[in-house]
């Protein structure tokens, strides 16, 4: 090799190309589909207790039938059933941000595949529990469709809280 030639710069490595689930991590996402299981069991319970059946529950609990008809009751009302899915909605938006802020990376695809998971899962429950669908196929079509971008917002709202809003906008630009 000659003195006087310059020395050479190492190859880079091929691009190598990045999949949808490069990065993913299946904690986190578990750890969403928890919260969002256990906080809409929670906020549908306090809503049926809350406005359908009139008041707190007494002393003995709540008694079964009471709990029933209110339930058949809130299934057959529009307003209870957007309620249901306004609930839904809200909380699979919650395992979204949680998913995405213990995730620390890649926090948008960490929510959305909280909002699959939970899609999932509540389709599996429904299966489980058999008998007569008395929800109107509309609402939960409806459901459905705003499982996976809820999730996704979750953990979009996840990622502006840890890097912030993203670079500012230019003069001139909306």
């Amino acid at each position: 090799m000659a003195r006087d030639q310059p020395p050479r710069e190492p190859i880079p490595p091929p691009l190598q190309p990045r999949g949808f689930f490069t990065g993913v991590k299946i904690r986190p996402i578990i750890a969403g589909v928890v919260v969002d299981y256990i906080a809409t069991s929670v906020l549908v319970m306090a809503y049926l207790i809350f406005y359908y059946m009139k008041g707190a529950p007494e002393d003995g609990g709540l008694p079964e039938e009471a709990l029933e008809k209110a339930f058949k009751e809130m299934l057959s009302s529009p307003e209870g059933l957007l309620a249901i899915i306004a609930i839904g909605t809200f909380c699979t938006a919650l395992g979204g941000y949680v998913a995405g802020r213990l995730a620390g990376a890649e926090e948008t695809k960490h929510g959305a595949l909280v909002g699959a998971a939970s899609l999932i899962l509540g389709a599996l429950q429904a299966a489980m529990i058999g008998g007569e669908n008395t929800i109107p196929q509309g609402y939960e079509l409806l459901g459905y469709a705003l499982a996976i971008p809820a999730g996704a917002l979750g953990g979009y709202f996840a990622q502006r809280d840890t890097r912030g809003p993203g670079p500012p906008l230019r003069e001139g630009n909306p």
